[in-house]
């Protein structure tokens, strides 16, 4: 039966954001790996909301990826591979995806893997009573269907080259038909770990699954997560064994855990953003001219500097410095004089006063504002920082004020990691900072049906050009992730 989706606008159903313990779950340790001298594992984490409806939450993506499978991976090394599905192939036109399933793939309740499962999941994640963030990939989709138990097709609004990549997002984990109605008591997946049991603010429990796909692993017997709150208490515990890990360290932690014989700091780039939303509509944002100028007035590498202790990189985008499309070319320099003669030009010779709002909690963000105030004084641009309890600020702030501080995790591809925020539709455009250019439009839907390297690469970083140029908002650096663990845990990759 061929699986018709109710039509959906991307302003409805935007990605989700949560706790700080939150990155990329297509990035999360491979502990189906890990090899330690103890039979089981104790991680440390800041907080944790376990959802067991995986497909349409974000909290405890650790948890999702280690439970649950999705058709497609990615590994340490950044490449793409099957999971659940062992291959897939596209038409031609990039219009029709096959994804073709492992044969004997367990569910922990016993059930084999087959496409009805797949099926129920996308349903699910399609409806929009669900309120699945991952719904906008499905704007995508125009119907999908099972070809047989183990085929699954999917059917495209438009050619699109990396749809087998988003199939790695953490949204689209794939859950069991016949338990749909019981993932709140009973959850089934048929990752490497089961669910044991879940004390909420203390710990999670998971254990070895045995019929896991991939021989011989995993190599623990089980997982235990911890639940502390408080920076300096999972440091400590860290420092005195009690716990084997603790996951994305304190920015300011990290140089000192380096100096520690006794842990390894694992410290990697990502793409994980700060930034200043700017309303395009609002005054005076809605002249582009004013948006170049607070562009110009700011200095990313001290922002990076002082904001995430210089573990992060100034940016134009979220495309990281350190990938092969961004564009050298363009200056991260301010110009002070440039940027108070654009203001002069748009009339405001002598400035403006303007509240810049900010999330308390988010450090990284708050340290920045700071920052970002001083550096506009430069320029007459007088910011006021007023500093909001979180659950506040995304009520009242988020998406609605002209001038604030806001942050994004990174994203497994580069589409997903600009097209939502820079297209005219963009699912989180269309929320932040209401930017509208054609150029933008046509970049970005070329991206999507291209196949080709050197086009790709050229196609971004015009798209780079014209986000310096149109300034739809300011993106100030992308961050570092780390973890640290004792030295006696082996293969965590």
């Amino acid at each position: 039966m061929q699986e018709r989706l109710p039509p959906s606008k991307p302003a409805g159903d935007e990605p989700s954001r949560e706790g700080q313990d939150e990155i990329d779950s297509s990035k999360a340790p491979l502990l189906d790996h890990l090899i330690e001298l103890r039979s089981r594992l104790i991680w440390a984490l800041a907080s944790f909301v376990l959802m067991f409806f995986v497909c349409f939450s974000i909290a405890g993506h650790i948890y999702n990826v280690l439970v649950f499978g999705g058709l497609v991976r990615i590994d340490e090394n950044l490449k793409f591979q099957g999971e659940l599905a062992e291959r897939w192939e596209s038409s031609p036109d990039l219009k029709t995806w096959t994804f073709y399933l492992r044969k004997g793939v367990k569910f922990h309740h016993g059930k084999e893997l087959d496409s009805g499962d797949v099926i129920a999941t996308f349903k699910l994640v399609a409806d929009p009573k669900t309120g699945s963030s991952a719904r906008t990939h499905m704007d995508l989709v125009e119907s999908f269907d099972a070809v047989d138990k183990y085929t699954v097709r999917f059917n495209l609004k438009i050619p699109y080259a990396g749809f087998a990549e988003l199939m790695v997002e953490r949204q689209l984990k794939i859950i069991p038909a016949d338990r749909l109605d019981k993932l709140a008591t009973e959850p089934s997946g048929t990752g490497p770990f089961k669910f044991k049991s879940y004390t909420p603010g203390d710990k999670l429990e998971l254990v070895k699954h045995t019929e896991y796909f991939e021989k011989g692993l995993p190599k623990l017997d089980g997982v235990v997560f911890r639940i502390m709150p408080e920076n300096a208490a999972r440091v400590a515990a860290l420092e005195s064994g009690s716990v084997d890990l603790v996951w994305n360290l304190p920015l300011e932690s990290i140089d000192k855990l380096k100096e520690n014989k006794n842990l390894t700091v694992d410290e990697v780039p990502t793409s994980t953003w700060d930034g200043i939303v700017m309303g395009n509509k609002t005054k005076p944002f809605d002249d582009v001219r004013v948006r170049r100028a607070v562009l110009l007035a700011l200095d990313k590498a001290q922002l990076a500097q002082f904001a995430v202790f210089g573990h992060g990189m100034p940016t134009h985008s979220p495309i990281s410095p350190r990938h092969p499309y961004f564009n050298k070319q363009l200056s991260l320099k301010p110009d002070v004089a440039q940027a108070k003669k654009l203001l002069a030009e748009a009339g405001y010779p002598n400035g403006f006063t303007i509240p810049l709002h900010v999330p308390v909690g988010r450090p990284t963000r708050e340290r920045m504002a700071i920052a970002v105030q001083h550096m506009l004084k430069q320029v007459n641009i007088t910011a006021e920082v007023v500093r909001m309890p979180y659950n506040r600020f995304q009520t009242e702030i988020s998406g609605k004020a002209p001038f604030y501080m806001d942050g994004y995790f990174t994203r497994p591809t580069l589409d997903t990691s600009t097209y939502p925020w820079y297209h005219t539709t963009g699912s989180w455009n269309t929320r932040m900072w209401h930017f509208s250019s054609p150029r933008m439009d046509q970049l970005l839907d070329k991206a999507r049906g291209t196949r080709d390297d050197k086009e790709l690469m050229k196609i971004y970083q015009t798209m780079q050009q014209y986000a310096v140029e149109d300034v739809p908002g300011v993106i100030a650096y992308v961050m570092n992730f780390a973890n640290a663990y004792r030295k006696n845990v082996k293969g965590l990759r």
